[in-house]
């Protein structure tokens, strides 16, 4: 049984993540910032069926709310074994309609709450000479996206941080990863027309869009495993080779 965090947990991939660690009988911290009536919900729910989750509310992009996450979750679980690095946004439109504050809305939110986080969450890890974090990115960090510039050069950076902490953390037992999905069927990709979506499975080997559980089960493996650390792993479904 781990202790786990889940930035962004309360829709999408998060949610997926929080539900089915929360089913396997770890103990899950949910963050969630604007949708506070999503967390409820999914807390509900995993209630009804007599499965416990606590859910907190933090802007990860703001140091004093990530410290009060962690402060929490160590207060509630006093070791944190697992961080997900979760949360983030997105923005599709043409770079040169980028605003300075498009820039540091992306910024903050995708790279520079991983660098809260993380640093937050060292003294626990490197105390108790152990722990996994998984840094969630995208295969547009790994290829770079049409109208998706600012996106993709945040998780290319997420994925460069990623390979830094292995090496730094690695004599502290601590394992550092990136899982770069493809294209998934979340409310971030709602906004691609079925034109789009027919297009990319098209262009998928599998011919298919990737679902939350997909990343889900590399998530487990991550955890589970004791000897993979400063990889990025795409989960595109051979869209991206």
């Amino acid at each position: 049984m781990k202790n786990i965090i889940i930035t962004g947990g309360s829709r999408g991939i998060g949610k997926c993540l929080v539900e089915n660690f929360a089913k396997e009988g770890h103990n899950v911290i949910l963050n969630y910032n604007k949708s506070e009536k999503q967390a409820k919900q999914i807390k509900a729910n995993l209630e009804e069926q007599g499965i416990k989750i606590e859910i907190v509310k933090a802007d990860i992009s703001k140091r004093e709310d990530v410290k009060k996450l962690i402060k929490f979750a160590t207060k509630k679980m006093k070791n944190i074994d697992v961080l997900i690095n979760n949360a983030g946004i997105a923005k599709l439109q043409m770079f040169q309609d980028v605003t300075e504050e498009d820039w540091d809305e992306i910024m903050n939110t995708n790279l520079k709450s991983i660098y809260y986080t993380i640093q937050e969450v060292m003294p626990n890890m490197i105390n108790q000479k152990s722990g996994c974090i998984i840094n969630i990115s995208s295969m547009w960090g790994i290829v770079g996206a049409s109208c998706e510039a600012v996106y993709a050069a945040s998780k290319a950076g997420m994925d460069a941080i990623t390979k830094s902490l292995a090496k730094e953390f690695g004599p502290s037992h601590i394992r550092v990863n990136s899982i770069a999905p493809g294209v998934i069927n979340t409310e971030m990709n709602s906004v691609l027309d079925e034109k789009i979506k027919e297009e990319l499975k098209k262009d998928t080997p599998l011919e298919r869009i990737g679902e939350p559980i997909d990343i889900y089960r590399c998530a487990k493996w991550l955890i589970e495993d004791e000897f993979t650390t400063g990889q990025v792993i795409s989960i595109n479904g051979g869209y991206v080779i």
